[in-house]
């Protein structure tokens, strides 16, 4: 499986329904479940984003799935980016020619 970092900001309607904001977390953690991934956490942030959540997920395909499926409900956007370990990294860079 690979993992993912999705960065979150409420629109206008999700900050309109803001108390509905933890079910609808725990509904995207069920998604996530039911797409054949795992959710590996969720946190509340200050800053650009409002929040970030981590998961692992089988493939691109499904990542861009459930993340697109969130994203249309309307209430977030999202920025996601694919992470690697650093034993993934450090597999990547032994391909990198020596200058």
């Amino acid at each position: 499986m690979s993992k993912y970092v999705a960065m979150l900001s409420f629109t206008g309607d999700g900050m309109s329904n803001i108390k509905q904001s933890p079910g609808r977390v725990k509904a995207a953690q069920e998604a996530v479940e039911r797409a054949g991934g795992r959710w590996l956490g969720y946190y509340v942030t200050l800053g650009r984003y409002d929040g970030i959540a981590i998961l692992d997920l089988p493939s691109d395909e499904t990542a861009a799935t459930v993340i697109m499926s969130i994203g249309a409900e309307g209430n977030v956007r999202t920025e996601t980016m694919r992470a690697f370990t650093l034993e993934e990294f450090s597999d990547i860079v032994k391909g990198v020619p020596s200058p």
